[in-house]
């Protein structure tokens, strides 16, 4: 049997009206009450109805859609593919900050709001064991979360592209060469850096620990990382960047520092997003099919909402590499 506002306020020694006006952050509770009655509600797994819910179906056909940075064009390329997807199965997407919902006690789709969520950043774990402690479908994009059990997601194979920009920069003769990484806490930061560094390793090339930058995935963080690492290790002839934002921050910083891109420095990125592609910046970089990504983590959410005994399913998906004009052989 569900639990009702009815147990919260039972159990929490409140009434049922104050356990409304507290869950809904209303006028006639003090702070203290609202953080217990939250407590007695996440204990007991209580969830508010909604009433935009469809009686027929018991389902609302929204989708959570959790995004880092908006302002960071890989999250438009990948969210476009989503809603793309969504439309076509008859729901509807709704864009979530991670910073709107860092605390899961207030966060929106616990109220009852959403069917299922997709999450493409994972700065807060604690968001997606609250998701599944509660039972709702989800899957990660993009990203996954160390040590979990079996949980759907859809990720590039980020070793395997880290290692087809370290073969590529042996193959043109750069031994003096750094890396951008992103957050080591994010799996495309830790797992591409890790892919890179044991590539180099096996041709007998170590990475100078004044040569790795760690930042956020950001154009500034990318360009003032990139800085560092080239005012620090001037010899340096080639970057690889952990995505492609962080390579035009890169590519900006070259500028900043008069370093000539391909000829004094290669510059290599990873996602392929399409300002990659654009005569501007001509990025080289590892390829990873976004629509693809996208479109296949949604439908495979979709399919669990509407079945729920359909199992988690983990899909690593095909990279390659993309050679443009911001790589070439070291200077002589």
């Amino acid at each position: 049997m569900a639990v009702t506002s009815i147990d919260v306020a039972r159990r929490a020694g409140v009434s049922q009206a104050t356990v409304s006006r507290a869950l809904r952050d209303q006028r006639g509770t003090s702070e203290a009450t609202r953080r217990h009655v939250r407590k007695v509600a996440r204990e007991l797994g209580y969830v508010p109805l909604q009433s935009g819910r469809s009686l027929s179906t018991s389902r609302s056909r929204r989708i959570g859609i959790v995004v880092g940075e908006l302002t960071n064009p890989f999250y438009a390329a990948l969210v476009a593919s989503i809603v793309h997807e969504l439309d076509a199965r008859g729901y509807l997407g709704v864009l979530l900050h991670d910073s709107d919902i860092c605390e899961p006690d207030s966060a929106p789709i616990f109220d009852g709001s959403f069917d299922g969520v997709l999450l493409t950043t994972t700065s807060d774990s604690r968001l997606a064991d609250e998701i599944e402690r509660r039972g709702i479908p989800y899957c990660l994009i993009n990203r996954e979360i160390s040590g979990r059990r079996p949980v759907s997601a859809n990720v590039p194979d980020n070793v395997l592209g880290a290692e087809l920009v370290a073969e590529l920069l042996i193959e043109l003769g750069h031994t003096e060469i750094g890396v951008i990484a992103g957050p080591a806490t994010t799996s495309t930061g830790s797992e591409r850096l890790r892919g890179f560094r044991d590539a180099l390793a096996r041709h007998g090339i170590a990475l100078h620990p004044d040569a790795v930058g760690e930042t956020a995935f950001t154009i500034d963080g990318g360009c003032a990382s990139a800085r560092a690492v080239l005012t620090a290790r001037p010899a340096l002839t080639a970057l690889f960047c952990a995505n492609d934002v962080l390579a035009i921050g890169a590519l900006e910083a070259a500028t900043q520092l008069a370093r000539q891109v391909p000829d004094q420095l290669t510059v290599v990125g990873f996602d392929d997003i399409p300002l990659a592609r654009l005569r501007a910046f001509d990025l080289t970089t590892v390829a990873v099919d976004l629509t693809a990504l996208a479109r296949r983590a949604t439908a495979h959410l979709l399919d669990r909402v509407e079945d729920p005994q359909i199992e988690p399913q983990r899909v690593v998906h095909e990279v390659r590499l993309v050679r443009r004009g911001t790589h070439a052989a070291p200077p002589r």
